[in-house]
């Protein structure tokens, strides 16, 4: 199935030619949605059923269908918001693709700007909404072929123009909100209840650092769609500005762990609204972290010079509410962007600032615990990279492969020693086989290998999966020879086949 039908019902089907006198338009039967109805093997009042249940799970209360409802649809008739869109996500969840409002012959009321790119508007109820919808859009359609390829990534003066308003001042709106006329009740979130809010996103993010971001991704999502439900109903500006910097920190994460496990336009797309939620927390030193989380996959996606852009625009607007240790995973990420470039002279300069800053770390900064992860291990870790980027950008420079070893080898036993970050551990034992290569030590890249493989195998992270492939193809290619080589191979090919991304989610 494909997602599209062809048929003669255009938008809703309501458009026909004019009676003679000037009668309206006479309606024509919507033969795109009549074509998925019948192939779904819905009965007319199953599918009334259908969407008044989710109407109800909307809020959409006043929506009560029935099987003379449904009749008129399949008419032509054309039906008010929200039922198009339910319409369009009961036929998506039935065929297992994404079946759009205009797929089913609807006219779509407009655009949601939370599938449609990441030009959104920086004000506060749009970014609620437009969390919800996507957090809520994520839960029903997260298996690879929905929502992910509705999406299409952002790169360019397309990502970055619109991230570059974060810096614009606009007027706070996290005050208190009043109840409405029909008075509805007043939530009032009690401290020990935010508290415990806040320590669930913490317990989050050590489970992603330990097990990977395949595994508990949805229960971000949902954690997050939860809490922009709060964010709908009034509360005290303290609670307000609270609220948003949890949600930010949730879609963050929750990008981060599509990031994790390949979803590339679905982790962009909850960057984005992680910084559009810092913003409205007030937390410049939070969006600066959400833009560092983009800068790191626009590298990951050879986009370099987009990484650059976003990073400096961390800089910029994190300069006078950064910590040390947050200045200096900003200028790690410099650093790794000016290595990919090409450009040794300031890679080293940002490298040198980020061990600068780093050693200025004490206890009484302060640090958020979402910049906890950036520990010794982490530095060496990323300006490890950074030299081994360096090397490959000049032909596999034994000098910049030096300068790497040191550094991805401390990473490494701090890693270890740590034991709670899994992953990282995982990525740097690869890393660290990349620098064997370079200097043609097929036997000790093998050796890093076999411990990546072991960890890939219990955490779920399509990162470390497809790192660990590609290095083991690149010795494979290069010293095919040595039984160690061949051993580790057939080790990949038994425990970690290519069908292990299709099961990331």
């Amino acid at each position: 199935m494909d997602g599209s039908v062809s048929g003669t019902g255009g938008a809703g089907g309501s458009a026909g030619a004019a009676r003679p006198g000037g009668d309206k338009p006479e309606k024509r039967p919507n033969e795109q949605l009549n074509s998925w109805f019948l192939r779904s093997g819905w009965s007319k009042g199953e599918l009334a059923r259908q969407v008044n249940r989710r109407a109800r799970q909307l809020g959409a209360h006043h929506i009560s269908t029935d099987t003379s409802r449904v009749r008129r649809w399949l008419d032509g008739e054309q039906p008010r918001e929200p039922i198009p869109k339910i319409l369009s996500e009961l036929f998506s969840e039935r065929f297992g693709c994404v079946v759009g409002v205009e797929d089913i012959g609807l006219r779509v009321a407009h655009q949601s700007p939370s599938v449609s790119g990441v030009d959104m508007p920086w004000a506060a109820p749009q970014t609620v909404e437009l969390i919800s919808e996507f957090s809520r859009s994520d839960l029903m359609l997260a298996r690879r072929g929905f929502l992910g390829t509705s999406l299409v990534l952002s790169a360019g003066p397309a990502l970055i123009e619109p991230m570059q308003r974060w810096l614009v001042p606009t007027p706070s709106v996290t005050g208190e909100r009043p109840a409405d006329a029909g008075g509805s009740r007043r939530a009032r979130l009690s401290g020990p209840e935010l508290d415990l809010l806040e320590s669930t996103t913490r317990m989050f993010r050590a489970w992603d650092a330990q097990c990977g971001g395949g595994l508990r991704r949805k229960a971000v999502v949902g954690q997050l769609h939860e809490v922009t439900d709060l964010l709908q109903e009034p509360q005290s500006g303290e609670t307000s500005r609270r609220l948003f910097k949890v949600a930010a920190e949730l879609a963050q994460l929750a990008g981060w762990m599509s990031y994790d496990v390949g979803l590339h336009a679905t982790a962009q797309k909850y960057f984005v609204l992680a910084l559009h939620a810092a913003k409205e927390a007030g937390d410049r030193s939070l969006g600066a972290y959400v833009l560092s989380s983009m800068s790191r996959q626009m590298i990951h996606l050879g986009r370099p010079e987009d990484a650059l852009e976003l990073i400096h625009l961390g800089q910029y607007g994190s300069r006078e509410t950064a910590t040390p240790r947050t200045q200096a995973m900003l200028y790690a990420m410099e650093g790794r962007a000016y290595a990919t470039m090409g450009q040794p002279a300031k890679c080293k300069r940002a490298v040198g600032m980020a061990e600068d800053c780093f050693s200025d770390c004490t206890p009484r900064d302060g640090d958020p615990d979402w910049i906890g992860f950036f520990s010794e291990a982490e530095l060496n870790a990323e300006n490890a990279h950074s030299f081994r980027d360096l090397a490959y950008v000049a032909g596999r420079s034994p000098t910049y492969a030096t300068l790497a070893r040191p550094k991805m080898e401390r990473a490494v036993a701090l890693f270890e020693e740590d034991g709670e970050h899994q992953r990282s551990y995982a990525l740097n034992l690869i890393g660290l086989a990349t620098v064997d290569l370079m200097e043609r030590e097929p036997e000790e890249s093998t050796a890093h290998l076999g411990k990546a493989l072991r960890i890939a195998k219990q955490v779920r992270s399509e990162r470390v999966n497809n790192r660990l492939r590609k290095t083991a193809g690149t010795a494979l290619r290069d010293f095919g020879g040595v039984a160690e080589v061949r051993d580790l191979g057939e080790q990949l090919a038994t425990h970690l086949p290519e069908s292990e991304a299709a099961q990331a989610m």
